[in-house]
């Protein structure tokens, strides 16, 4: 029930007269959105104005807060996201032309209209506003998503994405264990699952090959392999060899002990290798394949846009059936450190290094 002011012109009195009159004023037909308020415009978010070294970092207050353009897609507010390879490279101008032609297929902008650029990829947060079309999601939902690397990122307090890149998270994982899955588990997934042709009908009783096996993407397709039945041989250095172990691996090969190549001259031929080192072991790899078989050499390293646009990165794997941190298939997400949020640049220090034993986390709240 509402209450509406009614006000009547009398003429012979040549006053107004108002008097009240209850009646029902009916709502709109809102479908549960919340807006932001208006006097929030800008927000906190880490951004590069052009690409470089560590040092384009920049800490700012005032981002402007991202906007619903089409129907489908979501606003978010970030609670924890990660710093993967990806967001290096990126910082550093790789790919810079590939994801301006995504970003501006009409060649409309000029160049350098991508900055500010927010970086990283991974998100677990809460659903803050949804577009007419989302009929999936409603503000409150707690969600984590993988953002393709031509959209602005997640190191920011809100993020917009698109509704196949966003699914409802596992009540079993935090948002900082969340936020160490998605872009790695897409990437894993994508490999082994739409390149090499593997999943829990035929892998069983396969070798598989995984060089890097102790970072992020190489702890997720431990885990998965082994939870569909192969037998798996990992690539890591001594000091990872006992986590790559407790995640499932058959065999670690101790690349710090000399030629990998010749380490695995010992052992039969694999149905599949993952690489994630790329450079040299590109050279000598796929001489480890089971002839005329069908087995698949996947590499994620070079050229990286490349593989990334063949293996659809965020194709949807986290609304399949692989459901994380279910019954169906229980993956231990690996973080080798968490960072807050002012500590940014420290976490890109940190995996611009490289030798990694999971994932680099950033706590946002």
């Amino acid at each position: 029930m509402g209450v509406l002011k009614t006000c009547v012109l009398r003429r012979s009195a040549c006053a107004a007269a108002c008097f009240w009159r209850r009646t029902v004023i009916p709502k709109p037909p809102f479908r549960g959105i919340s807006t932001t308020s208006a006097r929030s415009t800008v927000m906190p978010a880490w951004v590069i104005d052009k690409y470089g070294k560590n040092e384009v970092l920049r800490f700012t207050q005032n981002m402007m807060l991202p906007i619903i353009h089409y129907p489908n897609e979501v606003i978010i507010k970030v609670h924890a996201a990660s710093v993967n390879p990806i967001d290096v490279n990126m910082r550093s101008g790789y790919g810079a032309t590939a994801l301006n032609m995504k970003r501006d297929p009409l060649h409309m902008k000029t160049k350098g209209e991508e900055f500010p650029l927010t970086l990283g990829r991974d998100v677990s947060g809460v659903v803050m506003e949804c577009g007419l079309d989302v009929k999936y999601f409603q503000p409150g939902d707690e969600v984590w998503a993988a953002v393709p690397p031509w959209k602005q990122g997640t190191l920011s307090e809100f993020v917009v994405v698109s509704g196949n890149e966003v699914s409802h998270k596992p009540k079993s994982l935090t948002h900082t264990q969340a936020a160490s899955l998605p872009y790695v588990a897409l990437t894993a997934w994508s490999a082994i699952n739409k390149v090499g042709g593997l999943s829990d009908r035929n892998c069983k009783g396969k070798r598989a090959l995984i060089l890097g096996a102790s970072g992020g993407v190489g702890t997720f397709a431990i885990q998965v392999m082994k939870a569909w039945g192969a037998h798996v041989t990992a690539v890591c250095s001594k000091d990872a060899s006992e986590l790559v172990r407790k995640l499932g691996a058959d065999e670690v090969i101790d690349y710090t002990l000399g030629s990998v190549e010749e380490q695995l001259k010992s052992l039969k031929l694999f149905d599949f290798i993952l690489d994630n080192v790329g450079g040299s072991t590109e050279t000598w790899a796929l001489n480890f394949l089971k002839k005329w078989s069908g087995a698949t050499y996947v590499t994620l390293v070079t050229p990286f846009l490349l593989n990334m646009d063949r293996l659809g990165v965020a194709d949807g794997m986290l609304q399949t059936g692989v459901t994380v941190g279910t019954k169906a298939l229980k993956i231990r997400p690996v973080i080798e450190r968490t960072f807050p949020f002012s500590e940014v640049p420290e976490a890109f220090l940190k995996v611009e290094r490289g030798h990694a034993r999971g994932k680099t986390v950033v706590n946002v709240v």
